[in-house]
Formats: structure tokens, sequence, C-alpha cells
């Protein structure tokens, strides 16, 4: 059996290469895309330049600028990242028919198919992006998509010149474990640091250490999920690559505020207005979900996310905002300030309806929220309130 080509592409600080385009000024300078400093504000993408100095994405745009107080801040244009991203992707998809996009600036393809080796299926790839779009990227090859994600992520980490990497890196067929085995364990997908941390303690540090564990160790460690964390640390994933549905897996609206807060009344009324948002885009979208989500994040950056099945399938904002509360309520640490809350409904489909020969109140809900959207989409958003979001 042949083996398979698996590619995994990066566009290498994506944000700030097409800023660079834009202004060709900033090539070469410390600067970031994000949130500016006197603010609430974070860091989206950092130059290369600036993480030479020590500069990360997801870093509060305060401590990046202590840590470089000539760093450059440009405003991000999430709608003008988005049509380079398209362009990319159509690129992949014009290469294989194979493609899984998992973020706005990367995906996976499979390239089994193609008679040339992977590498100059690669390089191809790498300068028509270059040529057609100006963006760098770089890619990582190999016959699964774990150890492309993996030999990806190392290749790029082995640039150091404060540019963009645009690496190639080929791990051959039998060459996986031998790969692995001298990376730190937190390289592996499904180890993250707190689960490394354990590990380390158990004199676990490197990946090739986890796959030389015996059958007893390995339960020990991950209990009945030991055998399959085995063969990720020796390079075994036989996972496909599954190509792009047109279909959303889920909906949701997230806010981050301005000043933290730990009133829970306050709390239920922004996440009231979530609710609200999710079902209207629901509804435009036609779908309806089963499964609801919320995402608390605490000052210190502690993240939290919680999800709860619906009873039926649904896209009411009713719905959404009962099963959010119950979630805040039971989850919310009290007088904790909260920095950003979001709500989300997944496991979507089209929506459907229970016919009920007693009970017409779920026709009733349909036809109010129906009438509302209606209402809002003629007169504005704000052509009707809930009774409860009004000041007296």
């Amino acid at each position: 059996m042949m083996a398979r080509k698996i590619q995994h592409l990066d566009l290498d600080a994506f944000f700030c290469s097409v800023e660079e385009l834009l202004n060709p000024g900033l090539k070469g300078k410390v600067f970031a895309v994000g949130g500016r400093p006197d603010g609430r504000g974070v860091i989206s993408s950092c130059s290369y330049a600036a993480r030479m100095l020590g500069v990360r994405s997801a870093m509060p745009s305060r401590q990046a600028l202590e840590i470089c107080p000539n760093l450059i801040f440009v405003r991000s244009d999430h709608h003008l990242y988005g049509e380079y991203s398209r362009k990319v992707m159509d690129i992949l998809r014009d290469t294989s028919p194979i493609v899984e996009q998992v973020s706005v600036d990367e995906a996976f393809l499979d390239v089994s198919d193609m008679p040339q080796p992977i590498r100059s299926i690669a390089q191809d790839l790498q300068t028509r992006v270059l040529k057609e779009t100006g963006l760098p990227c770089s890619i990582g090859c190999a016959t699964s998509k774990l150890v492309a994600k993996i030999a990806n992520d190392f290749g790029k980490k082995q640039v150091k010149t404060g540019r963009a990497p645009q690496t190639i890196t080929v791990i051959e067929p039998g060459d996986e474990a031998r790969f692995l085995a001298p990376l730190d364990i937190q390289a592996l997908w499904g180890i993250g640091p707190k689960t490394a941390q354990f590990l380390r303690s158990k004199g676990i540090n490197t990946i090739g250490t986890l796959a030389g564990l015996n059958d007893l160790e390995i339960k020990q460690v991950f209990g009945n999920h030991g055998e399959s964390m085995r063969r990720r640390a020796q390079g075994i994933d036989p996972s496909p690559v599954q190509p792009d549905e047109d279909d959303p897996k889920s909906i949701s609206n997230e806010i981050t505020f301005h000043e933290d807060i730990d009133d829970p009344d306050h709390l239920l009324d922004i996440l009231r207005n979530l609710s609200d948002k999710v079902g209207s885009r629901l509804r435009k979208a036609d779908f309806a979900g089963w499964v609801v989500q919320i995402k608390i994040r605490y000052s210190d950056f502690t993240t939290l996310t919680r999800q709860t099945s619906l009873k039926e399938c649904s896209n009411l904002d009713q719905d959404i905002f009962d099963a959010a509360r119950e979630l805040l309520l039971n989850n919310l640490i009290h007088y904790r300030p909260v920095r950003l809350l979001g709500v989300g409904v997944t496991k979507l489909e089209k929506p459907h309806q229970q016919l009920s020969l007693w009970d017409d109140n779920s026709n009733k809900k349909q036809d109010l929220t129906k009438a509302v959207d209606k209402l809002r989409e003629k007169f504005g958003k704000d052509i009707i309130k809930r009774a409860n979001s009004l000041k007296k």
C-alpha cells in the first residue's frame, strides 16, 4: 500500500504579512496587529521582528508595549484578511480537491494522487501562493496530519532571522517515530500545558519516552486513552483530510468587556443579548442546533467552556438563553471578575418541528420570533426591546 502524502500549510504571520502588502514600510519593522495598549487590547499577530524581542500572539497589548516600547500597533481588518484567506484556499483547492481548512491561515491537503515527490509539490505550492497573493507560507509534509502539522511547527521554529520562515519540512515514510522521539512532550496533539506538567513530574519529558511506555504504564497515565496516545507518539495517525463542507459547524457570539464585570445580574443581561444574536444568526442561516455552549474568561485569562444538550433542536432565542443561563449560574465563580463572555450553538441541522395534537405553544413561539425578526429587519434591531432591559 502506497504511503499517504499529507501537507500542512500555514501562512507566516498572516495578519502582519497582509499589512506589509498594504504598507511596505512595515517590512522588517517591530509591529503588531491588535488592540491598542490604552484599552483592553490583545495582540492578534506580531511581526517576526517583534517575536525576536519576546512579543507573542494573545499577549495583552499593554504587556507587549512594556516588553517592546517602540512596538508599532496596526488596527486589524478582518474583512480584508478574509479576502486574502479565500485567495489562498482557492489555490490550495486548485492543487488538490481534498483540502481541510482548519483556520483562516492554515489547512491540510491530501496530495497522495499526485505523482510528483511531496517536496516538489510543496515547493510549487509555496511559490504559487507567494507569486499570486504576495503572502509567505510554510509547509510540513508527512504521511499523516499529525506529523505534517508537528513537522511544520518544528521547521518554522528553526528559523530565527526576524523574517518569515518560508520553510518546507518533509518527514519521509518510516521516519515518523524517529522524528517525534526527541521533541518536547507538549508538541504532541492532545498534550496541553497542565498534562505536560503532570507527565514531566512522572519523568516523561519527550514524545519518545511516551511512545516507549509499556501497556501498564500507558494505562496508568492515560486510562482508556492510553493506546491511542501511544500510537500518536509513534507517529501513527490514520485520520483523513476532511474536505470542507458548506454548512457551518457552529454559530456563536462573544464579547470582551472594556472593564471586568463581577455582577451576575449584569452578566445575565449580556448573556441574554448574546443569545438573541446567536438565535437571529441561526434563523438567517436556516439552521437550528442541539447543543448550547458558553465561554467564560476571567481577568487572569483563565477560560472555561461548558455545554449542554437541548431537549429539541432549536434556534429560538429563549431556548438558547435558558440553557446558557443555567450553564452560567452553575459554573460562574462569584465575585471573580469576568473579562469575556460568549454563547454558541453546535450540532447544527436544518430546523424541524415536532407536531403535537394537544399543544401549539411551540408554533406560537416560532410565529412570534419570525414576526420580531421581520420588524427588526425592517426598522432596526432596537425597534423591540425586552421589558427587563428597560431602565426606569
